[in-house]
Parts: structure tokens; C-alpha cells; sequence
């Protein structure tokens, strides 16, 4: 099921940029652009606020993610609302591919095969931006985010801004004259922050030195990752690629592909109040243009697993708290589930909650070790658990040899 998809992206889409740490130099000057772009990166003063920035949910100090364990960070005009999902890292945003849907791709590659229905591709959770400013605008007119009415309020507050004068030397004296051109600079500024500064793509993990054959792996994180890749166990390298490129170039640890792995739901998170309300990823309800194939539904992206070692917080709804508790859930899901799921009115174990029940036939069970049946024994024990978070710690940036 996962691997069509990206056959077509290897052979028929070109990348933003190359991957890897031979071809990541750190520019001497960014372009005037780009700093513009990190002043409004930091600038709270772009939401309603007034208290939150881009950089309060995607912190640099935590690899460009949420800095706290909350399953769904705050904000809002009051900063008292909820979002409904985990914040994503930026960190290596540079090297991410923009959506094809299973149609275009077909159209491109006849090696896609018919069982990959789902799109492969795009930001955030749910794929639904192709390029980086289209993402970059969203934060900014959510009402559980920065909460901007509309751009016309950005704009306002942009020409307020003590870099105002800056903005105008770079995009023209009269750039806000014209508000739909002023908006998509000010988007194509933070973009080009992200993709020049390097601090969203440093390439300073062990695992980077180790793949240069400047360090070695200790026989805890090789055995690690001899989990990790093992098809017949784990099975996490058949999504979160962990092999260097043809051209050496080092793997960012995701397929860009979308799976639906039936994270249980998460009361952490106020929307779940409902017992109505779901979350279906591709399906909806923040993106609704692939919701007419029902296949799609409970279907979220392969993150990249780099820096998973510093986060507080797992999976697209926040459930888990712990890179370990994440790892136990992946290999016993099917097992024990009465160790994950709730029972329902009759005494069942509601399995796969968190889906209507008519979709839930989506989640993934053919793939390993999501194969497994109750009361069988898990593939990793809790050894293996520690022998691959210590492989998954070597993903950390910051590796001092």
C-alpha cells in the first residue's frame, strides 16, 4: 500500500530543494525577504491578541514544535481557545513535497498501483497546502490561533509594525496599496524564512554524523534500528524512511505518505466533547476536497520522526505524552486493546473510537505489526521499546561529537 506512491515521487517530482547535509551550507546573508519574514515570524503582534507569534507553537528551541506536553496548543482573541489537533514541527519543512492526489499521480506513473488511494504529499496534518505560504497563512485567520478576522486585519497591523519601513523598501513604497499583493509578500517573506534560515534544516544529528561515518552508533541504537527497519516487526522504515539517498543525501524519516492507524480519541481535546464531532483528516473537517472518496477518511500524514525524542506530544490529536507510550501503542494496539480503548455501553471494547463506526474498515491492519490479533504477543517487547527510543534520541539535532 505504501510504496507506488513513492515510486511516482521518486521518478516523476522534483523536490523544492536537495536533502542532505552536503548540499545544506548555511547562506552568508539571507535575502531581504527572509528577514523580513523571521521579524514577523516573532512578532506577536500579528495575532488578536496580541500575545501570540508563529514562534509561540513552533518554538526553535523545540525543534520548531510546540513547547509544552499540551495535546492542543491555546490562543484565540482571549488565548483561552482550543485548536483541535497537535502542532506539526517546521523543522525540515525545505524538502517536503506538494500534494498529488492518487488521480494525478496515476496520470504521471503507471507503477502507482489501484490499492493507493490516498494522496501522498503537502503540509500540515491533512496535506491540504501545497506550498509553504498558503500554510503560513492559515495560523493567521484561525479562531483557535492568531484569530485575524481577515488579511485586510494582518495588513493593519503589519503597517504598524517597527519593520513597516522595511517591509516597504523591499516590496515597494506603495506596497500597501495593494492589499492581495501586500498579503501574498508578507506570506512569501515568512516562506523564504523558512527555507533559508538554517535552523529549520541543520542536519546535526548523530544519526547525520553517524551516516558520514563520523561517529558510531552504540549496540543500543543499532540494535534499535535494527527494529525499526525489521519488515517483519516493527516496520517503521516502510514509512519513515530511514536510508540515504542515491545521491547521499540523508532521509528525512517519512514517506510524505498518509495512513490511518486509529489513535485512540484523545478527551484532552475540547472538541471531543462531542460525542458528534471527528476528526477525519483528509476527509475533513478542516480540508473537504478529498472527502468525496470515503477511503481517504481517518487518513493523516507520515510526520518525520526527526526530533521525536524532544516532543511532549504524539500522533495528529495529541493522545500520547511519551515517545514510549507512542512506540507501546503502535506495537500492542492490536494485542491488548482494552489497554487503549474504552468499552462501550455493552462491555466491548470500542476499538478504533476515535472514527465513525462505518469508517473504521480504514484503519491500517495489513500492514506489520498492525497484523496482530488479541492476546497474541507484541512484536517488541519493552526492551525493544527502549532499545528504539534510544535509536529514535540519535535523530535529535544539536549532537555535540
Amino acid at each position: 500500500m505504501r510504496f507506488a506512491a513513492l515510486a511516482v515521487l521518486a521518478g516523476a517530482v522534483v523536490l523544492p530543494m536537495a536533502v542532505g547535509a552536503a548540499q545544506n551550507e548555511a547562506p552568508s546573508v539571507y535575502s531581504d525577504a527572509a528577514a523580513l519574514g523571521k521579524l514577523m515570524f516573532f512578532d506577536p503582534s500579528l495575532s488578536a491578541s496580541g500575545k501570540m507569534s508563529c514562534a509561540s507553537c513552533h518554538s526553535p528551541s523545540h525543534a520548531y514544535g510546540p513547547p509544552n506536553g499540551l495535546a492542543a496548543q491555546l490562543g484565540g482573541p482571549d488565548m483561552h481557545s482550543q485548536g483541535t489537533r497537535a502542532v506539526p514541527s517546521l523543522r525540515y519543512v525545505l524538502n517536503r513535497t506538494p500534494m498529488w492526489s492518487h488521480a494525478q499521480a496515476a496520470s504521471m506513473s503507471e507503477r502507482l498501483s489501484e490499492t493507493d488511494n490516498a494522496p501522498v504529499g503537502g503540509f500540515g496534518w491533512d496535506g491540504r497546502f501545497n506550498r509553504l505560504h498558503d500554510q503560513a497563512s492559515f495560523p493567521l485567520f484561525n479562531p483557535d490561533e492568531m484569530a485575524n478576522k481577515n488579511p485586510a486585519a494582518v495588513l493593519a497591523k503589519l503597517e504598524q509594525a517597527p519593520y513597516a519601513a522595511r517591509f516597504r523598501d523591499v516590496f515597494g513604497q506603495n506596497i500597501f496599496a495593494d492589499p492581495t499583493r501586500a498579503f501574498a509578500q508578507a506570506m512569501y517573506a515568512i516562506e523564504r524564512f523558512e527555507l533559508e534560515d538554517p535552523s529549520f534544516h541543520p542536519y546535526t544529528s548523530k544519526f547525520d554524523y553517524y551516516l558520514d561515518g563520523k561517529v558510531q552508533l552504540t549496540a543500543r541504537e543499532l540494535r534499535g534500528k535494527r527494529l525499526f527497519d525489521d519488515p517483519t516487526g516493527g516496520n517503521c522504515a516502510s514509512c519513515h524512511i530511514d536510508q540515504s539517498g542515491v545521491d547521499g543525501s540523508h532521509p528525512l524519516f517519512t514517506d510524505f505518505n498518509f495512513q490511518a492507524l486509529g489513535v485512540p480519541r484523545n478527551p484532552e481535546l475540547r472538541a471531543n466533547a462531542d460525542p458528534k464531532y471527528f476528526d477525519m483528516g483528509l476527509c475533513g473537517p478542516l480540508r473537504t476536497d478529498q472527502s468525496s472518496d470515503k477511503r481517504n477518511c481517518g487518513l493523516f500524514k507520515s510526520v518525520s520522526l526527526r526530533n521525536t525524542a524532544t516532543r511532549q506530544v504524539f500522533f495528529h490529536n495529541g493522545r500520547f505524552h511519551t515517545l514510549k507510550d507512542a512506540l507501546r501503542f503502535y506495537v500492542q494496539r492490536d494485542t491488548n486493546p482494552a489497554k487503549w480503548y474504552p468499552k462501550d455501553a455493552h462491555g466491548k471494547v470500542d476499538k478504533f473510537n476515535d472514527l465513525p463506526v462505518a469508517l473504521r474498515a480504514n484503519v491500517d491492519t495489513t500492514d506489520e505489526p498492525l497484523t496482530r490479533k488479541q492476546g497474541e504477543r507484541p512484536v517488541w517487547t519493552e526492551r525493544d521499546i527502549d532499545d528504539v527510543a534510544a535509536f529514535l534520541a540519535t535523530l535529535t539535532d544539536g549532537y555535540r561529537r
